[in-house]
């Protein structure tokens, strides 16, 4: 029998025991071991559970008693939970989470420390929820160099824009609904202003391409700021609007790294991938691209992913699995203007001139029209080009108001 405990009993937490206890039998087959959930480390009480007598509030006991092989934390945050999580390390315990906010800010430092005392510090459920992406980034694609990485890494804002899209809502009123459905929170700005994405790309970039990379090298932008007409546009010339997250790998090895909204073909695989649903694009030198698909957040969902971190871990007790990737550095991280792109930009200007100016400019740029476009509103594609060139051309533009800016996904 191997003697757990978890921290944290929140929306994650009751779902990792749930798991635990209704495919007990089955999941000790899976593991060769039974597995026994010795504690559960919350502030707070819950005496009407079968299980109470299992909960406490003293993070020393787990840390202390040698019983505790594997430690499950579903607490969130980075403290108390980085201390808790890097003291049980240090003590010889694995574990386990589904912490993206403490995976991309101190995943290196992790690995290190479960390395240093042959341990393991596992964290699928940190991405994707329930899909399975890190391990067949680390095991299954082993013998590719990933080359590349693009995908809609957040639900919240994906059935956003998918009611947008599809039902017309205006973003206020579809970050209601989504609200109401329990798909966001209160306050909804880890969602909408991409930082839950950032952290997952970090993950994704850290464990592809072998360094970490930190969420402030990451460009980020939410889709606060888009509007019907912007979908408008995007439909009237073939696309969709999706949040991705994006990483790249350079050929000087360093890599790009960026979380914004982005127009998609409506041929890509992500321009089909509505409501909360998540999808991960990864490239391969050998395999060419792959995709994963299904459902990226929710309580079972990352439950289960959780659960089946806990039991690689049982199988290995006396051994590491192999996942580990180095410490960033500042010059890691390259900025995305020297990209060549192409990109959708809409602006308001009283120059009557302005349709000219906009083909001279951007020689080879595709105008764009929706209904009820007002005579003052410009909407285009631009020719592909270095995306700081793109920008120091609009900065140079006289008379106009740049009300939208979106990469195009290629």
């Amino acid at each position: 029998m191997v003697n757990i405990a978890i921290m944290g009993h929140g929306f994650i937490g009751s779902g990792v025991v749930e798991v635990l206890t209704k495919n007990h039998d089955h999941i000790a087959a899976k593991a060769k071991e039974e597995i026994n959930i010795k504690y559960i480390l919350d502030i707070r009480d819950f005496d009407d559970l079968p299980y109470s007598d299992k909960f406490i509030k003293d993070f020393s006991v787990i840390e202390n008693d040698d019983s505790i092989k594997i430690v499950v934390e579903v607490m969130g945050g980075t403290e108390p939970a980085y201390s808790f999580v890097k003291a049980c390390l240090l003590k010889g315990k694995s574990v386990v989470t589904s912490n993206k906010e403490l995976v991309a800010a101190k995943g290196a430092e992790l690995l290190q420390i479960a390395e240093e005392n042959n341990v393991n510090f596992l964290f699928e459920g940190s991405v994707g929820g329930g899909i399975p992406i890190l391990r067949p980034i680390a095991q299954c694609l082993a013998a590719n160099d990933i080359l590349e990485i693009v995908g809609i890494l957040n639900g919240t804002t994906n059935f956003i824009l998918t009611k947008m899209t599809d039902d017309g809502m205006e973003f206020e009123e579809a970050l209601e609904l989504a609200q109401h459905l329990g798909y966001a929170e209160r306050d909804p700005s880890a969602d909408v202003d991409g930082h839950d994405a950032c952290r997952k790309i970090c993950i994704l970039a850290s464990i592809a391409f072998g360094k970490h990379v930190y969420p402030n090298q990451v460009k980020t932008e939410g889709i606060r700021k888009i509007t019907l007409e912007d979908f408008a546009y995007a439909v009237g010339a073939g696309y969709t609007v999706k949040l991705l997250g994006r990483t790249k790998l350079l050929d000087s090895g360093k890599v790009i790294a960026t979380v914004g909204p982005c127009f998609v073909d409506h041929t890509s695989p992500l321009a089909n991938v509505n409501d909360v649903f998540n999808s991960v694009l990864v490239r391969g030198d050998a395999i060419g691209d792959v995709s994963f698909y299904g459902r990226g957040a929710g309580k079972l969902p990352t439950a289960s992913a959780v659960v089946a971190d806990v039991i690689d871990c049982v199988k290995h007790l006396s051994a590491r699995k192999y996942l580990f990737w180095a410490e960033g550095s500042d010059d890691y991280v390259q900025s995305a203007d020297g990209e060549a792109v192409k990109m959708y930009v809409r602006l308001t200007s009283e120059n009557k001139l302005m349709g000219q100016i906009i083909a001279e400019k951007f020689q080879g740029a595709q105008m764009l029209s929706r209904e009820n476009q007002p005579d003052n509103e410009f909407a285009f594609i631009t020719p592909k080009l270095k995306k700081y060139i793109i920008e120091d051309t609009l900065a140079d533009m006289k008379d106009i108001t740049i009300i939208g800016k979106m990469h195009i996904l290629e």
